[in-house]
């Protein structure tokens, strides 16, 4: 399975008010392993961001200003994602901001394109459900490593996507995979043939006779210490 791990930056929050894409991030998956074919554009929204949107992403309008218009990267992006599933945290976002565009070149939707969507934010309520679930949350729950995000970035926050993605989904520590499973198998999981313990006697060693009178001297000592109160004298009795 071919899985693209999406991510977008924007001006603000409005698709159809007017904000527009300024970056896009793209992480490829295939069989759950990450390939290294990945996808990242920064792109000229002619228009300055908000400034809650600036604080967050950083990408100032003269950054961005020498930058391709979404218009002459839109054929690159769609082919790239072609068939792909896309990941998406909160997809509704992400999706309306790309659809917005896609329609001002009359362009079909992006679900035209791709195989299919998923939304990790709605798996994560599912798995923990009355928790926060945004990415920054799940990074720290499921213990991936976001130190480097000062700034939300599209492609990192995609590649941190992935990350959470294949712990919520498998519960592993690493995007290590073994590539020895058949696709048609559910190879991947890790199964421990169940064990009959009670065909294994443990031993059962025995003091020998100086360990005995070892242990009989420490705990005469401990008698004499203790005015002879030791308190295991009358559980002795007891079970005698």
């Amino acid at each position: 399975m071919r899985q693209i791990f999406f991510d977008t930056e924007t001006t603000g929050l409005q698709a159809e008010g007017g904000d527009r894409i300024i970056e896009i991030g793209c992480v490829e998956m295939i069989n759950r392993q990450l390939t290294g074919n990945n996808l990242h554009l920064y792109i000229n929204p002619q228009r300055a961001s908000h400034e809650d949107a600036l604080r967050v992403h950083g990408l100032t309008e003269a950054f961005l200003s020498d930058k391709p218009l979404f218009s002459q990267i839109a054929e690159q992006l769609l082919e790239f994602l072609a068939g792909a599933e896309l990941v998406i945290h909160n997809a509704p976002f992400d999706i309306g901001f790309v659809n917005a565009e896609l329609k001002r070149l009359r362009k079909p939707p992006i679900t035209d394109v791709v195989g299919s969507v998923r939304d990790t934010l709605l798996m994560a309520r599912d798995m923990f459900p009355g928790k926060a679930n945004s990415l920054d949350a799940l990074c720290r729950r499921l213990e991936v490593d976001n130190s480097n995000r000062k700034l939300h970035g599209a492609l990192l926050d995609a590649e941190l996507l992935a990350e959470v993605y294949i712990r919520l989904t498998r519960g592993q520590d690493s995007l290590v995979m073994d590539d020895s499973g058949d696709e048609g198998s559910d190879s991947n999981e890790f199964r421990v043939a169940a064990v009959d313990l009670r065909s294994f006697q443990l031993p059962v060693p025995q003091a020998s006779e100086e360990e005995l009178a070892a242990h009989e001297k420490v705990l005469l000592e401990l008698d004499k210490a203790s005015g002879g109160k030791r308190v295991w004298k009358a559980s002795e009795q007891i079970s005698a």
